[in-house]
């Protein structure tokens, strides 16, 4: 196979809740609008990100991250990405030089230009000193140029535009603006399918974006071609059950595409719409909001009796964080709420104000190890002893259990299924 050659941007930022998902969008967008075959990418394991994302490209959106997902896959995914699209954006995680491995290294690893998202509602011309560390402070990054976010006018977009050095790039400014920018819950954004103007708040970022600075794409990267290792059909003929709704929605688009490529058949149900399972092998629980649609799922008493027949027949279960949470004894909000659960695995959880656990994982399972990420705001206490715990290999506290009972696991822990197909094959195989 042979190297590809992609226009390409990195987007990133000096700290967290400075606009990179919606310059990002409002980028995809713009180019889409235009014409263009836009791929888009996210840099660590979020999950809402990628569905603001995947609505401005019309394309679905896959992680990048050299340990979760690991370079030779994330390679791939470029690669790939590269073959069929006139421009590919990848959005950052938290600052741009945070975290080990950050948005810088990725950017290093596959020579991919910085585009730098800086806040300047509140500056003047220490928006281009901002601008010129992040630029410096790494000598080997492929640092491009910025763009402002919220400012108050044109004329303000015009001094930030000014006070950068010569070398970078200006790549336009987005307004202070209640049309523009992107609700926030407790887990981070608002899901996509909630918010019944994103559309119309995507175009208006991306109209933005069009009257400040020019359109020209960046210039290409090569992509090197990847090492491909075969997959081997061991879930031929598997149907799975795979939840999917306002409150099962954190699904990474790799681990459906690897379950479909070892051969699985993948049938999508809702626990707060549906009254009986489709007809299944399986079951594939994964996180979400479950917190907000307590009565929903309690009193959907049809669904949770198939779910309890699924389980009493010893079909597997593999249930991640929100998903664990439906399969306890109870589940009580922020407000002191209690509802029941399905009573398949002991114990109750409690939702928190602030965040309980938020680290990369991988877990030695019997039948393999998986990476994935933990990120919740409840606590849970359970009599039943956990099968393994996960190692966080930042050095964190952090140790998710995996918990066992018959065929249904679960765990607080996100699994990134490409990191061990043949354990995921295990845990969903009849």
């Amino acid at each position: 196979m042979n190297s590809r050659n992609c226009p390409a941007l990195l987007i990133a930022a000096p700290a967290s809740g400075q606009g990179k998902t919606t310059v990002t969008a409002a980028l995809a967008r713009l180019h889409t609008q235009a014409g263009r075959r836009v791929r888009v990418f996210k840099c660590g394991p979020d999950f809402l990100d990628p569905m603001i994302l995947a609505r401005a490209s019309g394309q679905p959106v896959y992680q990048l991250d050299l340990w979760m997902v690991g370079e030779e896959q994330s390679r791939r995914l470029l690669w790939e990405a590269a073959g069929e699209a006139d421009l590919i954006l990848i959005e950052g995680v938290m600052g741009l030089f945070d975290g080990a491995p950050s948005a810088a290294d990725l950017a290093r690893r596959f020579g991919v230009p910085v585009l730098a998202v800086i806040d300047g509602s509140a500056m003047a011309q220490t928006f281009g000193a901002l601008a010129h560390g992040l630029a410096s402070f790494q000598a080997d990054l492929p640092f491009t140029g910025v763009l402002a976010n919220r400012v108050g006018s044109a004329r303000h977009g015009e001094i930030l535009r000014d006070s950068l050095p010569a070398p970078l790039r200006w790549y336009g400014a987005l307004p202070r603006s209640a049309e523009v920018e992107l609700p926030s819950r407790h887990l981070g954004l608002v899901q996509a399918e909630e918010l019944a103007d994103l559309d119309a708040r995507l175009d208006a970022a991306a109209e933005a974006l069009a009257q400040s600075a020019d359109t020209e794409l960046p210039p290409a990267v090569t992509f090197a071609a990847p090492q491909v290792a075969p997959v081997e059909p061991l879930l031929a003929g598997v149907r799975i059950g795979v939840a999917r709704d306002a409150a099962f929605a954190f699904l990474y688009q790799a681990n459906l595409d690897l379950l479909r490529a070892l051969g699985a058949e993948l049938l999508f149900f809702s626990p707060l719409r549906f009254t009986r399972l489709p007809a299944v092998d399986s079951l594939y629980l994964p996180g979400g909001y479950p917190e907000l649609h307590l009565r929903g799922l309690s009193r959907n008493r049809p669904m949770a009796e198939a779910i309890r027949a699924h389980h009493a027949a010893g079909k597997p279960i593999l249930a991640e964080c929100g998903g664990m949470l439906y399969l306890l004894d109870g589940l009580t909000d922020t407000a002191g709420v209690r509802e029941p659960m399905l009573g398949l695995l002991p114990g109750e959880a409690r939702m928190r104000p602030r965040l309980t656990a938020l680290a990369l994982q991988e877990v030695a399972l019997p039948e393999g190890r998986l990476r994935g990420h933990t990120f919740h705001h409840s606590e849970l206490e359970s009599p039943l002893e956990p099968l393994a715990r996960g190692e966080c290999p930042n050095y964190r506290r952090t140790a998710e259990a995996v918990y066992r009972q018959g065929r249904l696991t679960a765990s607080y822990i996100h699994f990134h299924m490409p990191s061990d197909p043949v354990a995921a094959a295990a845990l969903l195989r009849p």
